[in-house]
């Protein structure tokens, strides 16, 4: 088979719909590594399947973070998380990633902050090794399991920050994300139940049995959604405030829990 010329690459990608061409053709070309490959991987791309998946890898906050076909592929906006959470705990010692997926944000938290102990968690078995893949070189632990429940009993209490990157589109609205994401990413990762909320709320609650004293739990959602957000996390006896990238478009709600009241 002949090798597949670069303009042929761009030509077959913005016949595809992809809108920046040119950068995803210079992507595949530098990830192939056989003329076949290079063939395999423009037709899975011109098939709707996420470049990062076609490539293996996205790019978040400077890290190169391995992304397995059929794993959550990591969101720029996600990148405000991190910021948020490191600017609120800048000199945590112990990270929790739970809907970890990839393990981009925990991956990312621990590359800034430097030796942490790390956890990542995930309720899809599928993320595990993904995660294991990206967290490693942070000597990060990697858990499968609902929420809470796959944490080692031992962090209780002990969680500097507990990064959720939780699903939170409603499930009505789900058949309206682009193909990208509802054909090929896990519909756990995606689905936030009637109002988008129903993880976010759990986790709340959860937290404060979790989090050290000072201890933060910080989660994206929408705009929309904030409102309803805050209150799940005040309820949850929180310290709350919100944060907003106008740049990334991200809305990040923080929850400390309060340090405790000194006995005199």
């Amino acid at each position: 088979m002949p090798s597949l010329s670069p303009a042929s690459v761009v030509t077959a990608l913005r016949a595809a719909g992809c809108v920046f061409a040119e950068d995803e053709a210079r992507l595949i070309l530098s990830a192939a590594g056989t003329p076949d490959e290079l063939a395999a991987m423009v037709d899975r791309r011109v098939a709707g399947l996420p470049l990062e998946h076609v490539v293996g890898w996205a790019e978040f906050r400077g890290l190169r973070i391995a992304v397995e076909t059929g794993v959550f592929v990591p969101r720029r906006r996600t990148e405000f998380l991190v910021e948020q959470a490191l600017a609120q705990a800048p000199d945590a010692s112990v990270v929790v990633d739970l809907c970890c997926g990839s393990g981009a944000v925990g991956a990312a938290l621990a590359a800034a902050l430097g030796r942490v102990e790390l956890h990542a968690a995930d309720i899809d078995p599928a993320a595990a090794p993904c995660a294991r893949r990206n967290v490693a070189a942070h000597g990060g632990h990697v858990h499968t399991g609902d929420l809470f429940a796959a944490l080692p009993d031992e962090l209780r209490g002990r969680v500097h920050i507990l990064a959720a990157n939780v699903p939170y589109v409603p499930t009505g609205e789900v058949g309206l994300l682009p193909a990208e994401a509802r054909e090929h990413e896990p519909l756990v990762a995606l689905d936030g139940g009637t109002d988008g909320l129903d993880i976010l709320r759990e986790v709340a609650a959860g937290a404060p049995a979790w989090l050290a004293p000072g201890g933060c739990l910080l989660v994206e959602t929408s705009e929309r959604q904030l409102p309803s957000a805050v209150e799940a996390f005040t309820s949850a006896g929180l310290e709350t405030r919100s944060a907003y990238s106008e740049e990334l478009y991200a809305n990040v709600v923080i929850g400390v829990r309060p340090a405790r009241p000194v006995r005199s």
